[in-house]
């Protein structure tokens, strides 16, 4: 299989479980709302979507390229976001509560995360700084 074969079908199984999700999403609603779906709009709905996530997802790749970063972080998310203002809004508080939870959890762990503590035989016998034991 060469890479465009496999790349397309990584494209139409990603299209499939979309798919797959959409119809879950669609069915859900329409029952709630009393209405009737066609297969059609299903379809239609997520070529839709996938068309827009392909559109999001190029946008992120060249706002992290044009800051000379290869992975994509919080700061292109909230860039894409800046003209929908509700979105914005949504994005940064989930990300300042994200940002609170991370701290709660390092305070918990502390900042001798994995390193074992010293016990009272051990103290004043550990290495300075640099690993290298002071001379007295």
């Amino acid at each position: 299989m060469s890479g465009d074969d496999h790349d397309e079908s990584y494209r139409e199984r990603l299209k499939s479980a979309l798919w797959y999700s959409v119809g879950k999403i669609v069915d859900d609603e329409s029952l709630s709302l009393q209405v009737n779906v066609t297969p059609q709009f299903i379809g239609a709905l997520t070529e839709l979507v996938y068309a827009q996530a392909e559109n999001v997802a190029k946008d992120l790749e060249s706002f992290a390229h044009h800051a000379n970063r290869s992975t994509v972080n919080t700061d292109d998310v909230l860039l894409l976001a800046r003209r929908n203002e509700g979105l914005g809004q949504v994005l940064e508080t989930f990300i300042d509560n994200a940002r609170e939870e991370r701290e709660k959890e390092d305070v918990k762990v502390g900042p001798a995360r994995g390193k074992a503590k010293a016990t009272a035989k051990d103290k004043g016998k550990a290495p300075a700084k640099g690993g290298v034991k002071k001379r007295t």
